[in-house]
């Protein structure tokens, strides 16, 4: 029963981890690959990931182009958290850099974006982009808090 419900969560969230791995940057083929999930949707959700060297290798074919060694050492040296976690109820989260944001709902100029992902350091809203972090923000945040998320990201 509990193998059947994980699976429907999966099916539900987002296509990367219904694919078993969370993207921890915009580029393609950076993601980590699932370990364990805990709480999902609750004020103590939590997803417990590791860096492979197949998601290593997936970055090198599909970013940089070419696989080698050196690629694939570099990619898996890059410092990353081994988890995410949310407070769905207030919509805080953490990112794999260990970036603290709130998913604060729809946004009041949605030029910018749908929705209002604040940085919690600066208070400064994500302003939509990629290289504000703002796309893998709403996975993350997706991944951890599937029902709670809008489903229209």
């Amino acid at each position: 029963m509990r193998k059947t419900l994980a699976l429907i969560v999966l099916a539900v969230s987002t296509p990367a981890l219904a694919a078993g791995t969370v993207p921890y940057g915009s580029r393609a083929g950076m993601e980590v690959t699932v370990v364990r999930m805990s709480g999902l949707d609750t004020t103590k959700a939590r997803i417990v990931t590791k860096h492979t060297r197949e998601n290593a290798i997936s970055f090198c074919r599909d970013y940089v182009q070419k696989v080698t060694e050196d690629c694939v050492k570099e990619e898996l040296s890059v410092p990353l958290n081994d988890s995410v976690s949310a407070n769905c109820k207030t919509g805080e989260f953490e990112t794999f850099t260990g970036e603290r944001l709130r998913f604060a709902g729809k946004s009041r100029s949605p030029s910018m974006s749908k929705y209002r992902i604040i940085d919690l350091a600066t208070k400064q809203d994500l302003d939509g982009s990629s290289a504000s972090g703002y796309p893998v923000a709403m996975m993350i945040y997706k991944a951890l808090c599937p029902r709670t998320a809008p489903a229209d990201y």
